[in-house]
């Protein structure tokens, strides 16, 4: 007992470090939260597109399929649907959906510093349709984008009052795990690839 009182009395007193309250809890972003979000997405493996149009999303859905070599795409939005409609063929029964590789959604927000979208299962596309297809490609605008998370909870919260989804969700880049041996495995639990098609023109 001694030797440790000792040892404490050497130690002598620590010196407790106040935090500063003051300081941003975020980092700050450019003037851009679109150009952000595009950057931000794309270091963690996603991919963004900025269309001028929805004309120039469905050229875009079109360019996608023809790369994964897909003649189809999955989607149960009647107005993606009527949107992608010259773009490839449109699936929506759900005696194709275990067939599915291109998956079509809206999105609630997208989250500029996280590179993040925003989900929830009051979307017409439900639970399933971002989580099973190989490639997901989301529709947004530019309204959509929050700079922070804490900015598209609120407004999540504003737009649903009191009857919040049952289900929200950060989709923040394709699917990933290294739990197996540190062997970083793409699309396990979810999509391979995260496709981002951003309009100026509103949806």
């Amino acid at each position: 007992m001694a030797r440790l009182k000792a040892a404490q009395d050497k130690r002598g007193e620590i010196e407790a470090i106040v935090p500063d309250f003051t300081s941003p809890i975020y980092h700050a972003l450019s003037s851009s939260p679109v150009n952000d979000f595009k950057t931000n997405l794309e270091m963690i493996g996603g991919q963004v597109i900025l269309c001028a149009s929805k004309n120039e999303i469905a050229f875009q859905t079109k360019s996608i399929c023809r790369e994964k070599n897909q003649e189809s795409i999955y989607c149960t939005d009647p107005l993606l649907s009527n949107l992608l409609n010259d773009s490839a063929t449109i699936c929506s029964e759900e005696s194709e959906f275990a067939n599915l590789n291109i998956g079509v959604t809206r999105c609630e927000f997208l989250v500029a510093h996280l590179g993040s979208v925003l989900i929830s299962s009051a979307q017409i596309s439900g639970r399933r349709l971002n989580v099973f297809p190989e490639t997901h490609i989301v529709v947004a605008d530019l309204t959509q984008i929050t700079n922070y998370l804490d900015e598209a909870l609120e407004k999540l919260q504003k737009k649903y009052k009191n009857e919040l989804p049952s289900l929200i969700s950060t989709i923040t880049g394709p699917s990933r795990t290294a739990d197996i041996e540190k062997t970083l495995v793409m699309g396990m639990h979810g999509p391979k690839s995260l496709i981002v098609l951003i309009s100026e023109e509103q949806i």
